[in-house]
């Protein structure tokens, strides 16, 4: 969402909406993506979040041994729960494929241009801008912040000089 990539994996719980604008040559288009939980204990849930969905990117590491098992389930269900969903991951089913990397941005863009052409109708469809970005979360240590607050306070105090001379 920042374009940062987050070192440390933390498993989703249930799922999380993020909406991703993305400008066209036809317009804006906004994607509603819902990150849901890969965990198998959540299944039950996670068929719940596809209802009314219109495209899905399957996601995986492809260091993970676990992902031939719940690759196809996450498919069999998406396919069971939502008539005509446009899938983007792999060959086997007649899906597109993309290598990615969340971590480095590649491809990731790609993706969504495959999947608005798709919903779109237009094969000609094309992004016009980047998507705007959250600006990055920075936590902030308390000693630094009332330095801020001190440095900003003395300045609003301090008097401008009235010409050149008085610098």
């Amino acid at each position: 969402m920042t374009g940062e990539f987050e070192k440390e994996n933390v498993a989703t719980l249930g799922a999380e909406v993020h909406p991703i604008i993305f400008h066209t040559n036809r317009g804006a288009i906004r994607f509603n993506v819902w990150d849901t939980a890969s965990q198998e204990k959540f299944g039950v849930l996670r068929c719940g979040y596809y209802i009314q969905g219109q495209c899905a990117i399957i996601m995986f590491d492809v260091a993970s041994r676990i992902r031939d098992k719940t690759v196809p389930n996450w498919y069999m269900d998406l396919v069971r729960v939502c008539e005509n969903i446009a899938i983007v991951l792999f060959e086997k089913k007649n899906l597109k494929y993309h290598d990615l990397s969340a971590k480095s941005n590649y491809n990731l863009e790609k993706l969504f241009l495959l999947l608005a052409r798709k919903l779109v109708g237009d094969s000609k469809l094309k992004f016009v801008a980047m998507p705007a970005l959250l600006p990055p979360e920075v936590e902030m240590d308390e000693d630094w912040q009332l330095q801020i607050e001190t440095d900003l306070q003395q300045a609003q105090e301090t008097a401008l000089p009235y010409d050149d001379d008085d610098l």
